[in-house]
């Protein structure tokens, strides 16, 4: 018998990730899909062959099937229901980001999971790729010394059609939650404040803002600018971002695709005008699962070895608060603190 039997919550289009993973792991077993359209639960069943129930109620499916472990994979607006009912009825959950649509709600999550003593753990699969992992490595290193400018830049043009397009902040509450989550991960920091700029550039197909620029005060002393653009024709970047970190000896690279470096000083006797640098080459030398399936990778070992995953809602609500937090400064236009 599985150790983990598994309920997926929503059965739209990123649900499919979810559920091929679950079908590697020889220790769990899908027991249920819920879906507010129990039809598109049966068709995903079909398609994947399962031979499980097909519900619309996420408590019926928990009850029915003695289920110990959700997928939440449904869309935001419902994240705080459906995790706040799966820990209230004794099981783990798996959450897509973000945690809930606003701080408050996010908070209720982190209570009701902190309550119930179950493990709530978030996807952030920006997170699980070699280069950002020897990134972080070469910044934790001290080999470019102290933190003090972190800069990312994420300048793409999607034409996604559909709520996006018609979303007030589309950038900041859809996307740059990834951006913010990798920064904490990569800084090993927290927010202290932000200052965030809302705009919608010329050209733009979004009704709502598309465009953004945000200033973060970081508890390391660092500060951590993200300027980004949902409108940007041309040149785009890596949807992982193009990073520069700026320390007392150095700087890291990362374009988001290629394998990151540093530049560091090349200390002589006297002090030059220009110094100049050694170039320094990041090991690529994690050997973890890309994306989705490497963070649910580590969000089961964390429930096997009996800790707190990477991901864990304690940390991740630092993340998320980073996203609202940008919009409540861009609404009022003034800083705003955690």
């Amino acid at each position: 018998m599985a150790e983990f039997k598994v309920v997926v919550a929503g059965c739209g289009g990123m649900s499919h990730s979810w559920i091929e993973y679950a079908l590697t792991r020889k220790d769990a077993e899908i027991v249920a899909l819920v879906d507010l359209y129990e039809e598109t639960a049966k068709k995903t069943a079909e398609k994947y062959e399962l031979d499980c129930h097909t519900y619309t109620d996420i408590k019926t499916a928990i009850k029915e099937t003695g289920a110990n472990l959700v997928f939440d994979v449904t869309v935001p607006g419902s994240h705080k229901e459906i995790t706040v009912t799966a820990l209230s009825l004794g099981c783990n959950v798996f959450g897509e980001k973000p945690m809930g649509e606003s701080t408050v709600d996010a908070t209720e999550m982190l209570k009701a999971a902190k309550e119930s003593g179950k493990s709530y753990s978030v996807m952030q699969n920006r997170r699980y790729n070699k280069q950002i992992r020897a990134f972080r490595d070469l910044i934790q290193s001290g080999q470019i010394g102290a933190q003090g400018l972190i800069s990312a830049d994420f300048f793409l043009g999607p034409h996604f059609g559909g709520f996006r397009e018609e979303m007030a902040s589309p950038l900041i509450l859809d996307m740059a939650i990834h951006t913010f989550d990798q920064a904490r991960f990569i800084s090993n920091a927290n927010p202290v404040s932000v200052y965030c700029h809302e705009f919608n550039q010329a050209g733009s197909w979004y009704k709502g803002n598309a465009s953004a620029i945000c200033i973060f005060e970081m508890d390391n002393g660092a500060v951590f600018n993200y300027r980004g653009s949902w409108s940007a024709e041309g040149a785009p970047t890596s949807w992982e971002s193009a990073w520069r970190v700026t320390g007392s000896k150095g700087t890291a690279i990362w374009d988001g695709t290629n394998a990151p470096y540093a530049e560091i000083v090349k200390h002589t006797a006297e002090t030059p005008f220009l110094n100049d640098f050694q170039k320094i080459e990041a090991d690529l030398t994690w050997d973890g699962k890309d994306g989705h399936f490497g963070c649910l990778d580590e969000m089961f070992a964390a429930l096997i070895e009996g800790r707190k995953a990477e991901t864990d809602c304690t940390d991740n609500i630092h993340s998320v608060s980073m996203v609202y937090k940008a919009i409540e400064s861009a609404q009022t236009g003034k800083k705003v603190f955690f």
